[in-house]
């Protein structure tokens, strides 16, 4: 008898599992097929890759910022030094993948590189100093520091990249 308990039991567990698999799979097509059959060239891929990444860039800029403000010593308390030390690390890979990848096509590299060096000198030039000044808004200061200074290194390796792509190109048709 108790044999046929269990020999039941596992029956109905067997088709319990055998269902839920179906179901599982189901769902797991519903989800997946659309990504399939989405089509994204790697233009296309590369633009969103570089928007998803300034919003990263600004979402950490806000939060560093927040720490920032929040902390005695600013940027040098060292649990804020260490979190922008992670995020600049970040950034800098995000940036060497978006060069990497070729994302900007021929007539966009000076812009880009122009827009580079702008940011370049917007977060080195202490633009965002006298926010510091005045404590009703100091956290501004700390956050609007932090974004330039991740979109800078953001866009800094990827200028790098495709700086030296453009001259590599450039080479190739003298």
């Amino acid at each position: 008898m108790i044999l046929k308990f269990i020999l039941l039991k596992d029956a109905l567990e067997t088709s319990q599992r055998t269902a839920i698999m179906r179901k599982t799979y189901k769902i797991s097509t519903w989800i997946t097929r659309p990504l399939c059959e989405l089509e994204m060239d790697t233009e296309e891929i590369a633009k969103w890759a570089y928007i998803v990444f300034l919003i990263i860039a600004i979402v950490a800029g806000i939060a560093v910022g927040f720490m920032a403000w929040d902390a005695a010593t600013g940027f040098n308390d060292p649990g804020v030094a260490d979190a922008n030390g992670w995020v600049i690390l970040l950034m800098l890979i995000l940036g060497i993948i978006i060069g990497i990848t070729g994302s900007i096509t021929a007539k966009e590299v000076t812009p880009f590189l122009i827009a580079t060096i702008a940011l370049m000198v917007a977060g080195a030039g202490g633009i965002w100093d006298p926010l510091q000044k005045i404590e009703a808004i100091e956290i501004l200061y700390f956050m609007a520091s932090a974004i330039t200074n991740y979109i800078a290194a953001f866009a800094a390796p990827a200028a790098v990249i495709i700086a030296i792509k453009a001259v590599l190109a450039m080479a190739k048709e003298k």
